[in-house]
């Protein structure tokens, strides 16, 4: 195949397509802005399911090096309510099919899995336009340009691609989560490592809660979620860790010691991270020689499937160009036509997933859900 693919964005999805296109034998290029592999930490742990992460890893012939990084235990859940009483728990055993593994690894495991010079990093791109016969241009923050028969965004949320494709841009869904982190849990925060316990842990309520994770080595990994207006975090000065979580934590007043510790004692400055979301319905009409995948696509709000669909995107489009040598056209047809439905019914889900973890039901929806999983198992 003699058509030039580039990929914008090196995250997980950007990278499972170079991977797959790899495996087949087609070369790709990924821009990344981002200056190295190690220019930032890559966040927490991912449960990566059987339906689609797990089916993209296969794909890309990597799903040994996978199952060498879960990390044992980590599917364990527990629902507290804000008095630290437990009203769900299920233990990892594990047999579930949403094993965790650190999503710093598994970036690790695409990066080294292709060719050494796939990534061009500190590559932001800062314009894309259209040269006619499905060719695009991208221009760099340095003045480079690059064209490509290929135009693939997997740029995320922000996507400089999208607007080439769509005029939508994400919308505030009116929850805004701030991560924390405590370290050295089980000696230095033992009441709080015995609240999470050994996996997830929610405690909610409506409009608020605590969402948290161990992750390896007795790191405890919050997320304070709250329905606020996006003023109310705007008006929060983050770049004061103590006023910040101070102000953070006053939503929680009454909770349990154990459960406000995960806030009032956070060891690095907390990140607000307002959630943005797409359209439910977001498609676009096939414009010849570009395409999204992942956040680029079908931004939505947290509901545990982002990584596993944008890998998923990933692994299908590369097979779908694999399966249609020559005819990028066909590819992107044919990839287009099951991401659109695959996308809304997630994003649908992911509306529900939110409601029920900090709506009027909370937190007796989410013990809900569970305890129909555990019905369905």
């Amino acid at each position: 195949m003699n058509t030039s693919v580039a990929i914008v964005g090196a995250g997980l999805g950007g990278l499972t397509l170079a991977r797959v296109l790899h495996v087949h034998g087609i070369a790709a290029t990924i821009y990344e802005a981002e200056a190295s592999a190690n220019a930032r930490a890559q966040g927490g742990m991912l449960d990566i399911h059987e339906n689609n992460g797990q089916l993209a890893l296969k794909d890309a012939g990597l799903f040994d090096q996978f199952r060498a990084i879960i990390h044992a235990g980590g599917q364990a859940t527990r629902v507290l309510d804000k008095d630290g009483n437990v009203l769900f728990e299920e233990p990892d055993d594990g047999t579930g099919g949403r094993p965790e593994v650190p999503r710093g690894e598994l970036r690790r495991i695409l990066l080294d899995s292709l060719p050494a010079d796939t990534v061009r990093w500190g590559r932001k791109v800062t314009a894309v336009s259209a040269l006619g016969d499905g060719r695009h241009e991208l221009t760099f923050a340095d003045g480079a340009t690059v064209s490509t028969d290929l135009l693939v965004g997997a740029d995320g949320a922000w996507s400089r691609v999208r607007p080439l494709l769509s005029d939508a841009r994400p919308a505030y869904v009116g929850t805004s989560f701030i991560e924390t982190y405590l370290f050295d849990s089980d000696t230095r925060h033992k009441a709080s490592a015995e609240a999470v316990g050994g996996g997830a842990l929610f405690a909610l309520t409506p409009g608020k809660g605590i969402a948290a994770h161990r992750e390896p080595n007795g790191v405890l990994h919050t997320y304070v979620e709250l329905n606020k207006p996006k003023e109310w975090i705007d008006s929060i000065d983050f770049s004061n860790p103590a006023t910040a979580l101070a102000r953070v934590a006053e939503e929680f007043d009454g909770w349990a010691p154990a459960l406000r510790a995960l806030i009032t004692d956070g060891e690095t400055a907390p990140v607000p991270r307002a959630i943005h979301a797409l359209p439910v319905e977001h498609r676009w009409a096939r414009v010849p020689g570009v395409t999204l995948l992942g956040d680029a696509a079908h931004l939505m709000s947290p509901s545990g499937e982002g990584a596993n669909l944008a890998m998923f995107d990933g692994a299908e489009l590369g097979k779908a160009i694999a399966a249609n040598p020559g005819d990028i056209e066909a590819a992107l047809i044919a990839y287009e036509k099951d991401l659109f439905p695959r996308s809304a019914a997630e994003a649908v889900e992911s509306e529900r997933i939110l409601n029920m973890c900090l709506g009027p039901n909370a937190p007796e929806g989410l013990v809900a859900m569970f305890t129909g999983y555990e019905a369905i198992r």
